[in-house]
């Protein structure tokens, strides 16, 4: 009994101790700013993410816009369930699918393009308080959008505005520009095992 209540003890101790130490860090952040938010790396879970801060802000009040660069108009359970929330929730899918599908370089360009202008739309809206622009990555991979402009122009977000940008092989002047990045890294897969992709998982 003896042992158990000093054990005890120096949990409790090391506890305080600790929450003394978080308490202070937490306090030293006193700076607000809207985040440029980078999901990249071969792993899964980039836009699903995404789709967790969505749900979030939403949470919180805020209004979300969302642009998907690339991927095509294929019925989602993401999307299906932001239908509820109305105009909370601003959704374009603008792409007319990877472009491994599409083969057609210009048509893909003039897509990601036209993705773009509505982002900037977006972004310049107050009413947002969040925006993802789910696979902007893959565009600017394939160089479908002038990698220096989309940077200059997230760097010059509004302030108070959130911006989250999905997909592999992020830019290092994007990862540069970006106040948080995650690398989701792949460990293990169904796909390599034969599993096809999962309604709710994957779609």
């Amino acid at each position: 009994m003896q042992n158990g209540t000093s054990e005890e003890a120096r949990h409790k101790e090391k506890m305080a101790n600790r929450k003394a130490v978080q308490d202070a860090e937490v306090s030293s952040k006193n700076m607000e700013k809207g985040l440029l938010i980078v999901h990249t790396g071969k792993g899964k879970g980039k836009s699903t993410a995404a789709w967790g801060l969505l749900l979030r802000a939403l949470g919180r009040g805020l209004r979300v816009g969302v642009v998907q660069f690339g991927k095509g108009a294929w019925e989602t359970g993401e999307r299906k369930a932001v239908e509820k929330f109305g105009d909370q929730v601003v959704w374009h899918t603008l792409g007319e699918g990877f472009t491994w599908e599409t083969q057609d370089r210009a048509r893909d360009v003039a897509a990601a393009e036209r993705a773009w202008a509505v982002a900037m739309e977006l972004m310049a809206d107050p009413s947002f308080g969040l925006i993802i622009l789910d696979e902007l990555n893959i565009a600017l991979r394939y160089d479908h959008l002038d990698l220096a402009m989309v940077v200059a122009a997230l760097k010059e977000k509004r302030p108070n505005l959130h911006v989250v940008v999905t997909g592999r092989n992020a830019k290092a002047e994007m990862i540069e520009a970006a106040d948080l990045v995650t690398e989701m890294t792949l460990v293990k897969h169904h796909f390599a095992a034969g599993v096809k992709a999962q309604e709710g998982i994957e779609f």
